[in-house]
């Protein structure tokens, strides 16, 4: 019987070989010199496959050449984007990015500012802290700055939605991101959209009541 089983685990083992064609070898001289392709493992692949099916009283299948792989695991979860950041309640100084220096003689200035959520535009407060109404003898100074091209001559269009309710204001800054004064009609915290040259972004900005 075992005489009868191992016949017919050669026969089966020949025919499959015979139909199977050999693998591609991988580029083996690009490796540091070293040759020799899959060939010299055909020999431990041959004899695993039988051993293989002795070991199991049956024959299964035999595998020359495939593509092995192991168990499938789950990937990185997705990233999702993040909800747009509640207005911050101090906006202290910080160093600007690079792409938002031009014009500046400090090669490292210092300014309160607002980074769009993507990252593609930055408002620079020059009238640090935005109120609303605005200040007698201060305007709501801002400076925006694109990281992103820009198409000549097509202007900065915001969206602001305030917080909690349903005021929605449309300001546009005409020539496109630079600087302007931003005045809204209340205080609190604002949700801007802003759109500019092909490019879309989101900010928060928040405007305190004067005093």
């Amino acid at each position: 019987m075992k005489e009868d089983l191992q016949a017919r685990v050669r026969s089966a083992f020949q025919a499959r070989t015979a139909a199977v064609p050999d693998p591609q070898p991988p580029n083996w001289t690009t490796a540091r010199g070293r040759r020799g392709g899959w060939s010299r493992f055909a020999p431990l692949m041959a004899a695993g496959a039988v051993l293989g099916v002795l070991a199991g009283g049956a024959l299964i299948s035999v595998a020359v050449g495939s593509d092995q792989t192991g168990p499938v695991t789950a990937g990185p979860a997705p990233v999702t984007a993040s909800p747009v950041a509640s207005c911050a309640a101090d906006l202290p100084s910080r160093v600007l990015p690079k792409w938002a220096r031009t014009g500046f003689t400090d090669p490292e200035p210092r300014m309160p500012y607002v980074l769009g959520d993507r990252g593609d535009i930055a408002a620079i407060i020059f009238g640090y802290p935005l109120t609303a109404p605005p200040l007698p003898d201060r305007s709501n100074k801002i400076l925006w700055v694109s990281r992103v091209p820009l198409d000549p001559g097509d202007p900065l269009r915001i969206e602001a939605r305030l917080a909690g309710s349903g005021t929605v204001v449309e300001r546009t800054v005409l020539g496109g991101p630079g600087p302007s004064g931003i005045d809204l009609p209340r205080s609190g915290c604002w949700h801007l959209t802003l759109r500019w040259s092909g490019h879309t972004d989101t900010m928060s900005l928040r405007y305190s009541p004067r005093n």
